[in-house]
């Protein structure tokens, strides 16, 4: 028995971890098991984008690896076992249709399963929903005739006989139309888009739902534990929403393009020569006076941001050329002098370094609509090169929908762990795009600039928004921070929704905060 006990140790040690199998057959055993890239890469922790590399060739490192290699090890020995004569029969190998009993001739006939709980057949006929007819059975609640050829009225007049030509038509009193049951009206279907096709709104899973509802599950519905496991797992999740939400999508997204230097971090921990045109502005002199300012807070400001021109492909250069608004990308520019500095936020941020200098799209964008005939406040600026691909400002759209669909429900429901989640969701999925050791699967430094840029520049159309119409502006910060004097509320609605500001806080500047709290201490709240 030693020899044997030899031969198993060695078979014993033969286990997944000692290699994979080609990736077409990791592609045939997922399908043959009837698996979708979506649950796969649900039970391994990783995106459904990432299954469908790995079965393209790449292959999973660590201990990924290693599960992955577990699954198809299974999935095979399964398959084979359910192979082999005298076993169960599978899915695929069902019994002949001949050996069930035949149904009654008055009994629903349904073409598959999934019907058959929801056909209820009637001992007696029922107004038909859709035409009013006597029916025989209910589906899924409502009486209607199984086959779409009985679906019409009950009798039909035969013709009337012609009069001979001799004759007079005799006048018949209409006949009075037979008294029918009130239809009952059949629940509309919501559908999506889906590609070229729709589909039902309700065939869409809900992964921000389902995510929610597990982790209050394994925790006990204990909040604070749920929320804080949900946003540790927000990066992995954010990229399984947003290949649920590309599937069918016209465009495809190239995840790890050659990125030119520009968008190279210059040291380890420097940054890239890519200006964001983060707004840091307070305004230099307020009118003599006591003056009530008001924060306002915009909401989802990335959110928001994720619809904005992307470059699909690889970065190509280009010289002397001008702006194509069909690409978007990053450009090398001289921007205009700008002399509003009193009242509004530079549009390029608060940059101390005369010269040329790398900006986003959405900067670009925003400094050729100021220069235009309606705004009129600059001039064009100088584009000296660039490096742009063609562009959508839809590559995101279904996934910020999403997004932005699971928060405002969060909100009328009072649900802060799917608004802490959500959130977590769409600002870890821009932070981490660019170089993130937390992020494998997304490399778009370009991305990650364009997006926040177009948080700042969204921004300063508040703002200019906010002095066209009236108010002081006295301070804009960052992406979803604006101080204003006067009365907001007539300018900005006010709320929770992305389409509205929030206040977060409120000081007074003037004569009356002087006196209250003295100059350096009002300094400080400033």
């Amino acid at each position: 028995m030693g020899d044997f006990d030899a031969i198993d140790s060695l078979l014993a040690a033969v286990g997944p971890e000692a290699g994979l199998p080609a990736p077409a057959r990791r592609q045939e055993l997922r399908e043959l098991a009837r698996l979708s890239k979506a649950q796969v890469a649900r039970a391994l922790g990783v995106s459904p984008s990432t299954v469908a590399g790995w079965e393209s060739g790449r292959d999973p490192v660590g201990e990924v690896r290693t599960k992955y290699a577990y699954l198809l090890d299974g999935l095979s020995a399964k398959l084979t076992t359910e192979a082999e004569p005298g076993s169960a029969p599978s899915a695929t190998e069902r019994p002949p249709a001949a050996a069930a009993p035949a149904p009654a001739a008055d009994a629903p006939s349904p073409e598959c399963d999934e019907y058959a709980d929801e056909v209820e057949a009637l001992a007696a006929g029922e107004p038909c929903v859709l035409c009013g007819a006597p029916a025989r059975h209910r589906v899924a609640g409502f009486v209607q005739h199984l086959d779409p050829a009985d679906c019409r009225p009950a009798t039909v007049a035969a013709p009337a006989a012609r009069p001979a030509a001799d004759e007079e038509p005799v006048k018949q009193a209409a006949p009075k139309p037979a008294s029918r049951t009130p239809r009952t009206p059949v629940p509309g279907m919501k559908v999506v888009s889906a590609g070229r096709r729709v589909q039902a709104a309700s065939d869409m899973p809900d992964l921000i739902g389902e995510a929610v509802a597990a982790a209050l599950a394994d925790h006990a519905g204990d909040v604070e534990a749920a929320t804080a496991a949900l946003i540790k797992r927000a990066i992995p999740d954010a990229m399984a929403l947003l290949d649920e939400t590309r599937k069918g999508a016209r465009y495809d997204i190239v995840a790890h393009p050659w990125i030119p230097d520009i968008l190279k971090k210059q040291t380890s921990r420097g940054a890239d020569q890519v200006w964001e045109a983060r707004p840091k502005w307070t305004r230099a002199e307020l009118p003599p006076g006591r003056h009530e300012v008001t924060v306002l807070d915009i909401n989802g400001a990335y959110l928001s941001a994720l619809k904005t021109h992307l470059p699909l492909g690889q970065l190509e250069h280009s010289a002397g050329l001008g702006h194509d608004r069909r690409r978007a990308g990053v450009h090398l520019i001289t921007p205009p002098a700008w002399e509003h500095e009193q009242v509004l936020p530079n549009p390029i941020g608060q940059r101390d370094e005369p010269g040329p200098l790398w900006v986003t799209e959405p900067t670009l964008r925003l400094l050729l609509r100021l220069s235009g005939p309606k705004y009129a406040l600059c001039d064009p600026p100088e584009i000296h090169e660039s490096f742009t691909s063609g562009a959508t400002e839809n590559l995101l759209e279904k996934f910020r929908i999403a997004l932005k669909d699971a928060r405002d429900t969060a909100i009328v429901e009072g649900d802060e762990v799917t608004l802490e989640y959500v959130k977590a969701m769409y600002s870890k999925f821009v932070s981490t795009m660019g170089a993130s050791n937390y992020n494998r699967e997304l490399y778009r430094p370009d991305w990650m600039h364009l997006i926040r840029s177009q948080a700042f520049s969204n921004l300063w159309m508040k703002a200019f928004k906010a002095h066209e119409e009236g108010l002081m502006v006295v301070r804009a910060m960052g992406t979803d921070e604006l101080h204003v004097s006067g009365d907001w509320q007539r300018v900005f609605p006010e709320g929770r929704a992305v389409t509205e500001m929030k206040v977060k806080d409120r000081y007074v500047v003037g004569a009356a905060a002087d006196e209250q709290d003295g100059p350096d201490e009002q300094g400080d709240r400033d």
